[in-house]
């Protein structure tokens, strides 16, 4: 049941993103061809007025066709129509030009138009024409593309609103009961069991603050993070070296009291160097730090309630961080532990499905995020992204004329390229996490 609820929800998010196309570009006044839900061979579909309405059987996305997106295929149908006026005949808008037919616009077109029928072809009337979305103005060719991700933007914004209008925070940290949430042969193994609650590290409580008693919004959001990140320097500082070194033995030991089968005791196990993991010393990243072995766990949980404003204002935080985050994370592509965070389809469907499974609110934070990572990346200046045809545009407004189909051409292919090469690396890393 979870995964149907999955499928409606990417469903929706493709829906609102191509409906918001679809909306601003009829307003303007431009002649929508197609509205499909994923892409052809072409399921079903319904003519309605000038629009075909489908569902394609590949369920990678959707698309708004839209009359005169590619300016050599306007071209071709200007010049038609302008012989077909002679008596010379045409062959249409969909009659495409031989050039350009391999490049990455050429292929999308085709992708676009699979599975209709030849004989559709017709020939444009100059109202038709007229209404193309490469004779309309560079800000309607904006509104209209920006219009997609802008209506992600806003859902994630309303979706992460209704969910912060409770703040749940954890009551206190402690180990995960996960099987593997302890690392074999590590000190945590000597010294931790699954479940174990901690009450202090090195003195200090491990119990977070009543977040009903912070005043400021934003700091009752990242409260716990704070006592957590807090908790695990407490942990990383028992080293023996700086810069720290594989071998060496720390002098101190990490004094832990904890609860474990309804009993208090007290550990005092020694840390021990990991090269693999990273750590921020200074703000810079280094690599190693030293460490227990074990997956900290939240323990029960506390809620304050917010008014609208003060969830909007947390919604507004959390937009931030996360767009943040993902220009840094890929800005960093060639890291190689960088590039282990991303994801792809795959990966974002089983997180949201785990999260629906977990709790509706959840669900709804999760589906909020992909939703804000789609109009994000779908911004990016690169076509076949929404990104690349409003940099286009802008283009050509400052030129002040046409910018050359073969130059798009071009650049497109590099999009392209980079598009293809994000959805591998997201692939990889998805089917790597999926086998474990």
């Amino acid at each position: 049941m979870t995964w149907v609820l999955v499928v409606l929800g990417f469903s929706a998010l493709v829906i609102l993103h191509e409906g918001g196309h679809f909306v601003v570009a009829k307003m303007t006044g431009m002649r929508v061809e197609r509205f499909f839900l994923f892409f052809p061979p072409k399921l079903v579909s319904v003519r309605i007025g000038e629009t075909e309405y489908g569902i394609g059987m590949i369920p990678l996305g959707g698309f708004v066709k839209i009359t005169g997106m590619n300016p050599e295929e306007l071209e071709r149908a200007e010049e038609d129509a302008a012989a077909g006026e002679s008596g010379y005949g045409t062959t249409g808008l969909n009659g495409q030009a031989e050039a350009g037919r391999d490049t990455p616009q050429g292929l999308l077109e085709r992708v676009e138009s699979a599975g209709q029928d030849p004989s559709e072809g017709e020939v444009l009337s100059p109202d038709v024409i007229e209404r193309a979305y490469y004779n309309q103005p560079v800000w309607k060719r904006i509104a209209v593309i920006a219009a997609g991700p802008a209506v992600n933007i806003v859902l994630a914004f309303l979706l992460l609103t209704v969910v912060y209008t409770d703040v749940r925070e954890p009551v206190g940290f402690g180990v995960s009961t996960a099987s593997n949430a302890i690392t074999a042969g590590t000190p945590a193994a000597k010294a931790l069991r699954p479940g174990d609650r901690f009450i202090s590290i090195d003195g200090v409580p491990t119990r977070v603050r009543d977040i009903r008693t912070i005043d400021k919004v934003k700091r009752r959001l990242h409260f716990a993070n704070f006592k957590a990140n807090h908790l695990s320097r407490l942990i990383t500082r028992h080293g023996c070296s700086s810069p720290p070194r594989p071998g060496c033995i720390p002098n101190r030991r990490v004094h832990i009291k904890l609860i474990r089968d309804g009993k208090v005791i007290t550990v005092h196990p020694r840390t021990y160097f990991d090269p693999k993991a990273e750590d921020v010393v200074s703000g810079e990243k280094v690599q190693g730090k030293f460490r227990l072995g074990f997956a900290f766990s939240t323990v029960g949980t506390q809620t304050s309630h917010q008014s609208v404003g003060d969830a909007a204002n947390l919604a507004v935080d959390r937009m931030w961080y996360v767009t943040s985050t993902t220009l840094s994370k890929l800005a960093q592509l060639f890291n190689p532990q960088d590039r282990k965070q991303l994801s792809g389809v795959v990966g974002a469907s089983s997180a949201l499905n785990q999260a629906v499974s977990f709790s509706p609110r959840i669900g709804l934070y999760v589906l909020a995020l992909i939703s804000l990572s789609l109009g994000v990346i779908n911004l990016f200046p690169f076509l076949p992204l929404d990104g690349g045809h409003i940099f286009w545009s802008l283009v050509e407004k400052v030129r002040g004329r046409r910018v050359p189909f073969y130059v798009i051409e071009r650049a497109s292919a590099i999009g392209f390229l980079l598009v293809i090469m994000l959805f591998v690396i997201g692939l990889t890393n998805d089917i790597g996490r999926l086998s474990g």
